[in-house]
């Protein structure tokens, strides 16, 4: 199943917690705290693979997650980091924030990476609170939680050269004569319904072509499978317009030819500058007839190519023209962007707010932060508490902010008098 667009939710892994320890040995009874630190959460790191052509991974499994941190041990043993999650995806897959809609990463090179998101810090064992006057502090640190984001993946095909046309206009056929690709092929509409690629070589050359299912009338406002396919023609360097001069279909060359121009055109005004080479397909049904080729070009006004996937006709002039196109035309690039980037956890600002009936409440990262290290039935770690909301500035502010001596203060689920 072809898979080229897809939402899909991500989340890193979680710190680990520090551990509370005592060192204790036969003889040695007070042997000091010597509780690990926690590991570090996972990282989630996409990476792209040539091999995949597709986002079918991603279309049933919607939650992707890291390994957690493990918790510190004792005799200062830190915690196992969280295994990273490494998502393979398709070379030419953009990554969005969803929320946004910011790109994230262009994976454009093949084996290129990119750490979407980063895995929480591990808490710190009692060990690390050990101080000249907190000998044997017995508290020890949480690990730092990690936030599940929603991304965005969209594929677009990277390819040099991109077959355009109708359905049923033979563009599989030529895609399976001119490369070693192998595309479903059938007589009747829509056989193709996701891009196929193949290298095509030309003596010591070789560049690559994208079958690009058929576009009808009304693909730029999505019918049929309008955007599904379109957004694959943008990263291609040069296109190749397959027109069906039998007219086997009933359709009428010149029209088809207009209206998928027009489709690209409506689509985006840049893929329709790309430059075209018109090759006129199933020509050996017409026989010695040629009168509907010289019609077509007096009414388009385009230097053809007259070919037959079918015989071989003129396949050897198409890939050469192709090649001594390509030779002139620049080489596709990356997207260019701002890379969005997930914000670190806050672990240095606070606010306060005033409540109607005249307490004061404190919130923000650098509560949040403090609460990693608060056990509140532990009076080392409530007095650490006490000490940090001192040093870090929260008191003076909570007096310029009106905080009078006998005040209610809330800070998360610790309730306290204000003393100045």
């Amino acid at each position: 199943m072809f898979i080229d667009k897809v939402k899909i939710f991500i989340k890193a892994g979680d710190g680990g917690n520090g551990y509370v320890s005592f060192y204790t040995e036969k003889f040695i009874s007070n042997g000091g705290p010597d509780g690990g630190d926690g590991g570090k959460g996972g990282d989630v790191i996409f990476k792209a693979d040539e091999n995949k052509n597709t986002l079918v991974d991603f279309a049933y499994s919607k939650r992707f997650k890291a390994e957690n941190g493990m918790r510190g041990e004792r005799r200062n043993c830190h915690g196992r980091m969280g295994e990273n999650l490494v998502l393979k995806v398709p070379r030419g897959t953009i990554i969005r924030d969803a929320e946004t809609n910011s790109i994230i990463a262009d994976m454009f090179e093949d084996n290129s990476e990119v750490v979407v998101l980063k895995g929480g810090s591990g808490g710190k064992g009692n060990a690390r609170f050990k101080t000249s006057r907190r000998q044997a502090p017995h508290f020890a640190q949480m690990g730092q939680k990690s936030e599940e984001k929603a991304v965005i993946l969209e594929l677009k095909s990277i390819a040099d050269v991109g077959l355009i046309g109708f359905p049923n206009v033979g563009k599989s056929t030529l895609l399976s004569v001119i490369s070693q690709a192998r595309p479903k092929i059938g007589n009747y509409h829509f056989t193709t319904i996701s891009p196929n690629l193949g290298v095509v070589k030309h003596y010591d050359n070789a560049f690559t072509v994208a079958d690009i299912p058929g576009i009808i009338e009304g693909a730029s406002e999505g019918a049929g499978l309008g955007h599904e396919f379109l957004r694959h023609i943008e990263r291609t360097r040069l296109l190749v317009h397959i027109v069906d001069i039998s007219e086997s279909e009933g359709r009428e060359s010149v029209t088809d030819f207009k209206t998928i121009n027009s489709e690209l055109k409506n689509y985006s005004p840049k893929l329709a500058k790309l430059e075209q080479i018109v090759a006129l397909n199933k020509s050996d049904v017409l026989g010695d007839n040629d009168k509907k080729i010289q019609d077509f070009k007096k009414k388009t006004k385009k230097q053809i190519i007259k070919i037959s996937a079918a015989t071989g006709e003129g396949i050897k002039d198409l890939i050469s023209t192709i090649w001594e196109k390509l030779k002139d035309i620049p080489a596709v690039a990356p997207l260019e962007f701002e890379p969005f980037e997930y914000k670190r956890v806050d672990t240095t600002t606070f606010e306060i707010e005033q409540f109607d009936d005249g307490s004061f409440g404190v919130s923000g990262g650098l509560i949040d932060e403090l609460a990693r290290n608060v056990t509140l039935d532990n009076y080392d770690s409530f007095l650490y508490f006490q000490k940090k909301i001192k040093d870090t500035g929260i008191l003076k502010a909570l007096k310029k902010a009106g905080a009078k001596d006998g005040d209610t203060v809330r800070i998360k689920d610790v309730e306290f008098d204000f003393v100045e």
